[in-house]
């Protein structure tokens, strides 16, 4: 498989180490110092960049119909636009905001638990997320995927990062060098207190998960999401 890499920093760089590892070719990589002169060599692109370019790179190769996987988050405002793009140019695109195996079964576990728990109002919900101070969105994609699960099934209706209003579910965003991301969930009444945590020890879970996209995307039309991809025969 060719694989065009759409950033390449840390995260891409380990993408391309396990995609090597795994019997693919880098065909191309975009950088800030590049256009995308070598993206139509590709059978698939991965895009992990940084907010304010992401647009640009998915658009770049939907419009080329290469099958696109992005991992970067703080652009969603967009993605409606980037879904109808892919559908006109009747190619496939996956964005997750993690696409670590372990954080999805974490948000299978998060759903399950806020359903259960939203009979239970003497408990209060917050979250914790703790990210390396590279990292500029805050809070964190995943965060906001486990935020907007728990809103769907309790009494808040929006999150904030700030002190939070009463209908707020409030999420401590942390900036700590070389943390790769651990997220929390607690649920605390003055008796106990309930956690569910997820930690990151290293970028590999999230690269390994994106080839792996990546390899199941290639020859699919249309707008996925890791739900789509685990729940198929690999």
């Amino acid at each position: 498989m060719k694989i065009a890499l759409l950033g390449f920093g840390k995260m891409g760089q380990v993408i391309e180490k396990i995609a090597l590892q795994r019997g693919h070719e880098i065909v191309f990589r975009k950088t800030s110092f590049n256009n995308f002169d070598g993206l139509e060599k590709a059978d698939v692109s991965i895009e992990f960049s940084l907010p304010n370019v992401a647009v640009e790179n998915i658009s770049a190769s939907l419009n080329s119909g290469i099958p696109t996987v992005s991992g970067t988050t703080g652009w969603l405002e967009n993605y409606h636009k980037m879904e109808k793009l892919c559908e006109h140019k009747n190619t496939a695109f996956l964005y997750a905001s993690n696409f670590s195996l372990g954080v999805n079964l974490f948000f299978a576990l998060n759903s399950y638990l806020a359903n259960l728990m939203s009979k239970f109002d003497q408990y209060d919900i917050s979250m914790e997320e703790i990210h390396h101070t590279q990292k500029l969105d805050a809070p964190s994609g995943t965060a906001i995927t486990l935020a907007n699960s728990i809103i769907s099934h309790s009494k808040y209706d929006a999150w904030s990062i700030e002190k939070p209003a009463e209908n707020e579910l409030y999420i401590d965003a942390q900036r700590v060098e070389d943390v790769p991301g651990t997220h929390s969930v607690f649920y605390k009444s003055q008796v106990d207190t309930i956690e569910i945590k997820h930690t990151a020890h290293s970028r590999e879970g999230f690269g390994l998960g994106a080839v792996i996209a990546a390899e199941w995307l290639v020859n699919k039309k249309g707008v996925f999401t890791m739900k789509d991809l685990l729940s198929s025969n690999l």
